[in-house]
């Protein structure tokens, strides 16, 4: 009984560490960069913002966050019970128990995002959503929009 509430224990504190740590992570904005963003060449495009519309970032499937999750329930979930049938169905009722939470604790919450519809003086349209609200920009603004490295960014021009 005392393995079985340690484990409970242990699984409840590493759950709340996780999602302390996840708490903790700023969030992007369009003047935020990754750092293998920086020192890259971004082609430069310029235009003017025709709508803005408010938009939810979601986040994707955290393999890591599931992965890490998922070894150490599977870890903690072995030590409850005695015998070898306990002790298998802890640690597989811990791994999928920690694979779930540590996907969640991954991914984190919703992003507040727009989605900026613009015409470039070349006259492609083109939108972008990034994290940020429909107040960052205005039909009728100059921007610029930055691509490169796999990222776009309408920017104020």
């Amino acid at each position: 009984m005392n393995a079985c509430l340690n484990a409970l224990r242990n699984i409840s504190l590493a759950l709340c560490v996780g999602l302390l740590v996840s708490a903790c992570q700023s969030q992007p904005t369009s003047n935020t960069f990754s750092s293998n963003q920086s020192m890259q060449a971004q082609n430069v495009q310029l235009g003017v913002v025709e709508t803005v519309r408010d938009v939810t970032i979601q986040p994707g499937n955290s393999t890591l966050g599931a992965t890490t999750g998922a070894v150490l329930g599977g870890l903690l979930g072995s030590n409850i019970g005695s015998g070898t049938r306990a002790n298998t169905a802890g640690a597989v009722a811990g791994a999928v128990g920690g694979g779930l939470a540590g996907n969640a604790i991954g991914r984190g919450g919703n992003t507040a995002g727009v989605e900026v519809s613009v015409l470039l003086e070349s006259g492609r349209r083109m939108a972008v959503v990034q994290p940020g609200t429909s107040n960052d920009f205005r039909p009728g603004d100059r921007i610029r929009v930055n691509s490169g490295g796999g990222t776009t960014r309408v920017t104020r021009g």
